[in-house]
């Protein structure tokens, strides 16, 4: 990747951050409990009808959810010490590169996702596109197309990783370059549901993001093949060919990312404000009322899930894991 559209890319991430309202939290009654999660955008919805669920078992809890990009979520945490008892990434390497060790002990593996265009019925040629043809659609003279910003959120840089892999599948040299070229800044936002509005209101004609939002949002969608759209194990070998240099873990430095099957990942955080109550939020994620709200959401459970890092500091509604 050219040090060009790092730069773009980092100056988008830039803006964005400091254009950002100052974090505030809304008050609470004083005799009810709180917990707080960091997560991923595209677990809004699903995670919105779990906070329902669970304060009707615990009326006595009130569930603060935060939406943004995985790795913005992560910074909150780092970088500007925000409390969260439950962090809940679209990509676990998120927490196992920015959070683990000092901010977090273990890494629970959890649900998978694929990637996806979301388009209108009125969007541009949107009669012609589908799985094959796609990539020439969106370079076509006036057609809009966005992604979220790689440096915050994974289903930015798993964009880009899918027009590298597109490149390959389709044996079209020099796809990518020319997917890059042709989408500008304006339409690159800190996550991939900040673009849902500017779809809806025909500033963009189609969009990069994860297939279970497409379903959530009731919005049509062209599926990709399984060679590109990072949901298979079988094409995990085919996927490592793709990676991106994105901003690092501190200031000025880069990381890699390679292309892999999609897996999410959650954590209590540590120096958590209610550990007990995270928890128990994690357990109910986990559990089979949980992964049903999950599934008809469109997102893909992993059962049992799959933990890492040191399992010893699993709190005692979780030590079910260990096994």
């Amino acid at each position: 990747m050219s040090m060009k559209i790092v730069k773009k890319w980092t100056m988008v991430m830039l803006v964005a951050m400091f254009s950002l309202p100052l974090f505030s939290y809304p008050s609470y009654a004083a005799n009810r409990d709180r917990v707080i999660i960091f997560n991923a955008g595209s677990l809004s919805i699903p995670l919105k009808e779990m906070a329902k669920a669970f304060t009707k078992k615990y009326p006595q809890v009130e569930v603060q959810r935060e939406a943004a990009g995985s790795r913005v979520c992560a910074r909150k945490i780092v970088d500007l010490h925000l409390p969260a008892d439950v962090m809940a990434s679209a990509d676990y390497k998120v927490i196992d590169n920015l959070l683990i060790p000092s901010h977090a002990a273990f890494n629970i593996h959890f649900a998978t996702n694929e990637m996806a265009i979301m388009y209108r019925p009125d969007s541009k040629f949107a009669k012609e596109i589908n799985g094959k043809n796609w990539y020439k659609i969106l370079l076509r003279k006036g057609v809009e197309y966005g992604h979220s910003d790689p440096n915050a959120d994974p289903a930015g840089y798993r964009s880009q990783l899918v027009w590298q892999l597109a490149e390959k599948y389709y044996k079209e040299p020099g796809l990518y370059h020319k997917l890059v070229a042709h989408c500008p800044a304006r339409n690159i936002r800190p996550k991939e549901t900040d673009l849902i509005p500017l779809l809806q209101a025909g500033q963009l004609d189609y969009l990069f993001i994860y297939k279970s939002v497409c379903q959530q949002h009731n919005m049509p969608y062209v599926s990709l093949p399984a060679q590109v759209n990072l949901s298979s194990p079988k094409y995990a070998d085919f996927y490592k060919q793709a990676t991106l240099k994105i901003s690092g873990k501190k200031p000025g430095t880069f990381t890699e990312v390679k292309g892999a099957p999609m897996v999410y990942g959650l954590t209590l955080v540590k120096n958590a404000p209610d550990p007990e109550w995270g928890a128990k939020f994690i357990a109910f994620i986990l559990g089979p009322e949980g992964r049903k709200i999950m599934e008809k959401n469109g997102q893909g459970t992993i059962h049992p899930p799959v933990v890492t890092g040191d399992l010893s500091q699993l709190p005692s509604e979780l030590k079910f894991l260990a096994k």
